[in-house]
């Protein structure tokens, strides 16, 4: 199975998220990460660059979905006559456990969901505290 792998990573400097063209590390164990700003490309290091990877799976509206991306799921069970009927829903952040990413420890759909990305850990931390 191939798949795609890719990176983002979100400037604390910046405060801003960016596409990853290039990870590097020297001989002191430092990160060094080429991100893409749209003009020359931009040198984040160590600390000032998280990371977040790519789940191979893009939402509802074909955004792409990265590990730390928060996002509501429900499932709409089929041959359902109602289209805008909505099973179970839930609201998580987008997390690396074990050998896969999944949302929540604590999130159960009955049927596979449907995915939309409404923000991430780093720019939305509003949501994260609704959360709470």
């Amino acid at each position: 199975m191939k798949r795609e792998i890719k990176f983002r990573a979100y400037s604390s400097h910046n405060h801003k998220m960016y596409p990853v063209s290039n990870i590097e590390w020297d001989t002191d164990g430092r990160i060094w990460v080429t991100a893409d700003d749209g003009k020359n490309g931009i040198e984040l290091i160590d600390e000032e660059a998280h990371l977040t990877q790519y789940t191979g799976l893009k939402d509802k509206n074909g955004r792409e979905i990265y590990e730390g991306d928060i996002v509501h799921a429900y499932d709409q069970e089929p041959d359902r006559d109602e289209p805008d009927y909505r099973g179970s829903e839930a609201t998580g952040i987008v997390e690396f456990h074990g050998s896969m990413f999944m949302l929540d420890d604590d999130i159960v759909l009955d049927y596979p969901p449907i995915l939309e990305v409404i923000g991430n850990i780093f720019e939305n931390t509003e949501m994260l505290e609704e959360e709470q």
